[in-house]
């Protein structure tokens, strides 16, 4: 038997080998989805709930430039999120994040991004939003697909990328569950639903004929959320009808309308009000300011709430 000095001695030493342990670690938040199933009903309309949160091209802020894994994870220390991302290719051919064809905005190098390769890139380094160039590379998609695995949802936006090359890798990296494609039109959809049928979709309906469209083609709307425009206005009305009777949720991107505007309680307010208006997921530059200014908005009761948990990580 221990003596009580010596379990108080133990004790000590289990609790500082506890707090080296999880020195340098941090809590995320995670939006869990372990099936293509899962991520469908995250996705699915079932009435007003919790207001989602897109982190539009993640997020970038000061000391974390946009398209990077840090940029990420440091909007999720702040709140549960999607992240809607920019691949595009190199001259050989490996998928990286950049939304711009060039280099200049975003980065210390110059030029067309298809003209280097992936270790000519390895030199180059990212700008933040101040345009402070920081140490932090372009990533390749791979990488952060496998790290965004149990943490949260990886929208893939349609730049230069064949989607042939979208449907090879997120096969080999068994990855349906937590990467969803942006399409345009019908067409682009179904190609994607006959080469992966349990894949979700963000998809570009911004009209009534855009929707009939889809509803013609067979677009399957209970896996897809709805994009349908960047502002507040009349017509949404019609069309969060629509696609809510489908079992859609429906998405209005912020980014080039209310992020833009100077003042900050304007923005609250504008952000409140795309929710009010009966949108279901927000799009952002800031989604750490939007999921501030949608807390005085969270329903009472909610099915979406068992899809949010929070992790440690280093």
């Amino acid at each position: 038997m221990l003596s009580f000095s010596k379990k108080i001695f133990f004790t000590g030493i289990m609790l500082l080998a506890f707090l080296w342990n999880i020195s340098g670690q941090s809590t995320i938040h995670t939006i869990k989805v372990k099936t293509a199933k899962d991520c469908h009903r995250f996705f699915q309309y079932a009435g007003k709930d919790i207001p989602i949160v897109s982190g539009h091209r993640g997020g970038g802020i000061k000391g974390f430039p946009e398209n990077t894994i840090e940029c990420f994870e440091n909007t999720l220390k702040h709140t549960p999120a999607f992240f809607e991302i920019d691949p595009r290719l190199t001259r050989d051919s490996v998928i990286v994040l950049m939304h711009d064809a060039t280099l200049n905005r975003t980065t210390n190098g110059t030029g067309k991004l298809s003209d280097y390769t992936w270790e000519e890139l390895q030199k180059i380094r990212l700008k933040d939003i101040g345009e402070n160039v920081t140490g932090f590379r372009i990533p390749t998609l791979e990488a952060v697909i496998e790290w965004a695995r149990g943490k949260t949802i990886l929208n893939l936006d349609k730049k230069d990328v064949p989607p042939e090359m979208y449907v090879a890798l997120i096969k080999r990296m068994k990855a349906e569950a937590f990467v969803m494609i942006t399409v345009h039109n019908p067409e682009q959809a179904m190609f994607y639903h006959k080469e992966m049928p349990s894949i979700t979709f963000s998809a570009h309906v911004l009209t009534k004929e855009a929707f009939e469209a889809y509803d013609k083609a067979g677009f399957p709307w209970k896996q897809s959320i709805v994009y349908i425009g960047p502002k507040v206005k009349p017509e949404n009305r019609e069309l969060y009808g629509l696609i809510h009777s489908r079992g859609a949720t429906c998405m209005i991107s912020a980014a080039p309308t209310y992020d833009r505007l100077e003042n900050a309680a304007e923005r609250k307010q504008a952000y409140v009000d795309v929710f009010n208006d009966g949108a279901d997921i927000l799009e952002s530059d800031i989604p750490i300011e939007v999921s501030e200014a949608v807390q005085t908005i969270m329903p009472a009761k909610s099915n979406k709430k068992k899809y949010f948990g929070t992790m440690m990580v280093k």
